[in-house]
């Protein structure tokens, strides 16, 4: 099929897969002292560097996979952030119904982005070794 050799569907598909992290990260920018909130409601602390860690990481890494340059390290950064912050705002197994719910189906959500941002970084490097 012609579609699946279009470099613009790639793209698309790489831009899709970093939209929650260009506008989170763009979110946070914006309203800092929301993501500081953010940062203090999970425990997190000290809240400013952290959220501040996390915007340049969401832009930056999302940057780097849709540039090309780096792809598979950046992929490889949202992977491993995306599975820290599940684990620590999804414990959907500690809440009650019906909040469990909800949860648990984000948190499967987000292990299946891991999976998508591990993939990415697989056929990047593949490509880098192989030409």
């Amino acid at each position: 099929m012609g579609w699946t050799r279009s470099p613009w569907v790639y793209r698309a598909a790489l831009l899709l897969l970093c939209a929650a992290y260009l506008q989170g990260g763009l979110v946070k920018a914006f309203d800092f002292d929301g993501a500081m909130a953010e940062m203090t409601h999970f425990g997190l602390a000290p809240a400013a560097p952290l959220a501040a860690g996390v915007v340049v990481l969401e832009l930056g890494a999302s940057a780097l996979i849709l540039s090309g340059r780096l792809r598979w390290l950046g992929a490889l950064m949202l992977a491993v952030f995306t599975l820290g912050a599940t684990f620590l705002a999804l414990r959907f197994w500690e809440m009650p119904q019906p909040q469990r719910f909800g949860a648990a189906n984000a948190f499967f959500e987000h292990l299946g982005l891991v999976g998508g941002f591990i993939l990415v970084a697989w056929v990047d490097w593949k490509e880098r070794l192989h030409g």
